[in-house]
């Protein structure tokens, strides 16, 4: 049985997933809206920066975040960004598929990480996700204009926000430009912790 394709962010309370475009990505702003992620000891134990770390509600989030993925797709831009900023052993540990017009061979990565570059548009792109997944989930991993088409075509089950404490008055929106005529949503579940809160909707159809 396939599994449900989702989109996970981070997002600020006035509605900003990133503070402006891929070049800012790691700067002071983006950090402080991801400041809940930073301590966490899955996010450590992930990233190789040493044992240690909080666990708790945060943490078991993360961690099944990561558990349920057996695939990932991004857009060129979030990869170019990324290939800059993740270590070596970049942190998807699954077959990432690029959506992207420019071709390349495939890059792997140790640790399990394959970076597929499909070029023939976002439903190739899943339909080669769902296969490498099995049974387990697809993650639109971003960036915002690659999950908002993901979104407008009808494709996502399922998605969460962790709304974090922070304003950033300008930068990347994730809804701008949703198509809201044909996206209803049916909420799933809400948790707060001392840091964010987490809430979670199914996407049906109008």
């Amino acid at each position: 049985m396939a599994g449900k394709v989702f989109f996970s962010v981070t997002m600020s309370l006035d509605g900003f997933i990133a503070p402006g475009p891929p070049e800012r990505l790691m700067g002071q702003r983006w950090m402080e809206l991801q400041q809940w992620v930073f301590p966490l000891r899955f996010f450590r134990e992930n990233l190789k920066l040493g044992e240690g770390g909080e666990e708790g509600r945060d943490n078991d989030i993360a961690r099944e975040t990561f558990e349920r993925t057996g695939a990932s797709i991004m857009g060129k831009r979030m990869f170019d960004a990324g290939e800059k900023m993740w270590p070596e052993e970049a942190p998807f540990h699954t077959p990432v598929h690029v959506v992207t017009h420019t071709e390349r061979a495939p890059w792997e990565r140790p640790g399990g990480t394959t970076f597929h570059f499909v070029n023939d548009g976002v439903e190739t792109a899943l339909a080669a996700a769902r296969e490498a997944a099995g049974d387990r989930d697809v993650r639109i991993a971003g960036g915002g204009a690659t999950i908002l088409e993901y979104l407008n075509a009808g494709l996502v089950d399922e998605f969460s926000i962790t709304l974090s404490p922070v304003l950033l008055g300008s930068g990347i929106r994730l809804f701008d430009g949703v198509d809201a005529s044909r996206v209803a949503l049916e909420p799933i579940r809400s948790e707060s912790s001392a840091r964010v809160t987490h809430l979670t909707y199914a996407v049906r159809r109008r």
